[in-house]
């Protein structure tokens, strides 16, 4: 199963088995579900859980601002747009930044698009296994 998956270029989680809290980025992904101002106190059927969650879902993936992306949505990140998104960001920010630099605390600080985004990095050491 490794192998297949190191294959097809995917690195699998080091999370430990049966431990609930050992993946950050699935826990926060819960903590913006359960304070989500709608989030049900019961669903009253599977239907309405069914139907809750693909709006969240939904939400999630195309209106939620992720700061770990550059505050843009997965949606923009998986079709390019966040590229121009995060140019334009940059752009009204030195202007803003130029305008008026004694409202800053610290020298313009840009908003960088990473062409590549983990989710758990892995040390070198383990980058080109094969």
């Amino acid at each position: 199963m490794l192998a297949t998956l190191y294959k097809l270029g995917i690195v699998p989680s080091f999370s430990r088995p049966r431990v609930s809290n050992d993946n950050a980025f699935i826990e926060s992904f819960f903590h913006t579900l359960k304070y989500m101002q709608d989030y049900p106190k019961y669903f009253s059927s599977i239907e309405h859980a069914n139907t809750w969650a693909c709006e969240f879902i939904n939400w999630y993936n195309t209106k939620h601002l992720h700061s770990a992306i550059g505050y843009v949505t997965p949606e923009q990140r998986y079709t390019g747009e966040s590229v121009g998104i995060i140019r334009h960001r940059n752009e009204v920010k030195k202007i803003a930044y130029e305008k008026r630099t004694n409202r800053w605390s610290r020298r313009f600080a840009k908003i960088e698009h990473q062409s590549v985004v983990y989710l758990n990095k892995l040390p070198d050491v383990f980058a080109k296994v094969s």
